[in-house]
């Protein structure tokens, strides 16, 4: 069974409280925070401020996504905020092993992120320190974006590495997550689903959290 992990940058921010108690009632396993910094994505969403709020309304743990430059500048302020986990960009880290023990003495569980066109083979020498890949599946900066095929085989890759290996490592797929390709992207290999517009502009939204838990398939390498 697949953790779910409704993404907030898809919610209305006009009325969040509401959308976080939806959260709340569901079966909803993490709420997934995206930070932009319209630097390292062209786009621009919210910061400690706002997830601290989040943190105020649930117990589920918060899984922060840094889509930013120098996370390490900040990654002591979204512990404060509440973050849970907090993933960083392999892309913006030049001193990885270091961002990652940093997330680590703060009492969060260390994740990293891999943009579309990033190779598997990058994460060999931190695997075996990190708790969470964030695959991305869209490219970053904007929701509502459509489902990359060839994660699939990333997928596939990563998670056979991370079975050779026997680590505790969840493999998280953040992009173009649907009702109808979630199948295949379990099957893959993931553990966790980030979904957004999927959630949030659904009919039942719910429902739908309930629909994307309860999808079961064997894992196929």
């Amino acid at each position: 069974m697949a953790i779910v992990a409704p993404s907030l940058l898809a919610a209305n921010f006009l009325r969040l409280e509401e959308d976080c108690k939806m959260l709340n009632e569901s079966e909803a396993d993490w709420f997934h925070l995206d930070v932009m910094d319209g630097r390292f994505v062209p786009n621009i969403s919210y910061g400690p401020m706002i997830i601290e709020f989040i943190r105020k309304t649930t117990n589920k743990p918060c899984d922060v996504h840094l889509m930013i430059l120098e996370p390490e500048k900040f990654a002591e302020e979204f512990k404060k905020a509440g973050a849970d986990h907090v993933s960083v960009h392999i892309e913006v880290c030049p001193n990885l092993h270091r961002n990652i023990q940093q997330i680590k003495s703060l009492g969060m569980q260390a994740g990293v992120a891999i943009n579309p066109h990033t190779p598997v083979s990058s994460l060999i020498d931190v695997l075996q320190d990190i708790d969470i890949v964030c695959l991305m599946s869209v490219n970053p900066g904007y929701g509502a974006q459509k489902f990359i095929p060839h994660s699939l085989s990333k997928i596939r890759e990563l998670r056979k590495l991370i079975d050779n290996w026997n680590l505790p490592v969840l493999i998280e797929v953040d992009g173009g997550v649907t009702l109808e390709n979630a199948k295949d992207i379990i099957a893959a290999g993931a553990d966790v689903l980030v979904a957004g517009n999927t959630v949030f502009q659904s009919k039942d939204p719910k429902a739908t959290i309930s629909q994307l838990r309860a999808i079961e398939t064997a894992k196929t390498l």
